[in-house]
């Protein structure tokens, strides 16, 4: 016969041994990820999507919290303060890193495909398939910095930019004083004589006001409308070379990732696997949307490229890349792996993107 009492407490031993375990197993990580873009940007939605998938995966042990811009260090030492723990991460584009180390530039926004013609989903199969995540991987401790890194989004082809008056050839636009991004994208410009200048895209409308610039690019028609180009200028355009790849990456203190268990750090990078296929559908719809909103309601005109942009930049480009690998060997190491890729899997993916693209044009030029 079963003595009652002593089934009662061993019942309450069962318990509160569980409930230990349960406390020790449901242990909560916050990692706070500075950004360098503020909080109602499209770029940190796609974070907080990223945060929600986390939260899932781990069942609630790893919780993300996203803090804006400026919120514990400025958006130029956002690296510094992750490799010091003053934050235990960060969200910004690698490039922006490129004054740390060269080969920054060729993961975060390979100037002009890489100089071989990589667009962004030839990009994500050289670095998933191509070797390139074994060298991202190698990236920070060439750079010297105690961080585990993690791409979350693709965001290219970014458009060449706005315009006051259209141009019409590399002459007028070396006229011209003009918002470009940081590190070797810059650089080519100003290569090839325009007067490329640097700045937080929060900072370039009211530089546009102050005429402290004339023309400038930004990223794509939904983060451009975002923040408010066309209330200034009326000819964008379209295709440009200087980020036909660019990936915004999250930067997680290496010690704060070593604490977490195997099955939190698989989770993490699951949901970036997942971040890089919703971010570049997710853009593609917007920017479609954007486009639309701004030629038929903002005065917006779509101009075409002059095609002596395309040759002079792309000559710049390689003469930067071509630079960079004989002054630093990794990242010529990088550049050669990119190229070797390439050259297989370019000629297939650019012959098939020629017809998707003629078919494109086709149905867009219906539109107009």
């Amino acid at each position: 016969m079963f003595d009652l009492k002593k089934l009662k407490i061993g019942a309450a031993a069962i318990s509160v041994s569980a409930a230990m375990i349960a406390s020790v197993t449901t242990a909560e990580t916050v990692i706070r990820i500075q950004s360098v873009l503020g909080n109602s940007t499209d770029e940190v939605r796609m974070v907080e999507s990223f945060a929600t998938d986390v939260a899932a995966l781990t069942g609630g042990s790893v919780k993300i919290e996203i803090l804006p811009a400026g919120a514990v260090v400025g958006p130029r030492d956002i690296m510094d303060a992750v490799d010091a723990g003053l934050v235990e991460a960060g969200f910004a584009w690698t490039h922006y890193w490129g004054g740390k180390h060269p080969a920054a530039n060729l993961f975060g926004a390979p100037i002009a495909g890489a100089g071989v013609g990589l667009d962004a989903m030839a990009f994500l199969s050289w670095f998933q398939y191509g070797g390139g995540k074994e060298l991202y991987d190698r990236l920070w401790d060439e750079m010297g910095v105690n961080v585990k890194g993690f791409m979350l989004q693709p965001v290219g082809p970014e458009a060449l930019g706005w315009f006051p008056e259209p141009i019409n050839s590399m002459d007028d636009f070396r006229k011209l004083r003009f918002r470009a991004p940081p590190g070797m994208v810059g650089a080519a410009y100003n290569e090839i004589g325009v007067a490329a200048v640097a700045m937080g895209g929060g900072d370039i409308l009211p530089a546009l006001e102050k005429g402290a610039i004339d023309a400038a690019e930004w990223c794509c028609p939904k983060p451009d409308s975002v923040f408010g180009f066309q209330k200034v200028l009326k000819h964008y355009y379209l295709q440009g070379l200087h980020q036909v790849v660019v990936n915004a990456d999250l930067y997680i203190n290496g010690d704060v990732y070593n604490s977490l268990s195997a099955t939190e750090q698989k989770a993490i990078e699951v949901a970036a696997n997942a971040s890089l296929s919703k971010s570049m559908s997710y853009r593609i719809y917007e920017n479609g949307k954007a486009l639309k909103d701004l030629t038929e309601n903002h005065g917006v005109i779509l101009e075409d490229t002059p095609s002596d942009y395309f040759t002079e930049y792309m000559a710049a480009a390689k003469k930067l890349l071509e630079a960079a690998a004989e002054e630093n060997e990794f990242f010529a190491e990088v550049w050669q792996s990119q190229k070797d890729f390439a050259d297989i899997a370019v000629p297939f993916w650019a012959g098939a993107q020629a017809s998707n693209a003629g078919l494109g044009k086709a149905h867009a030029d219906t539109l107009k």
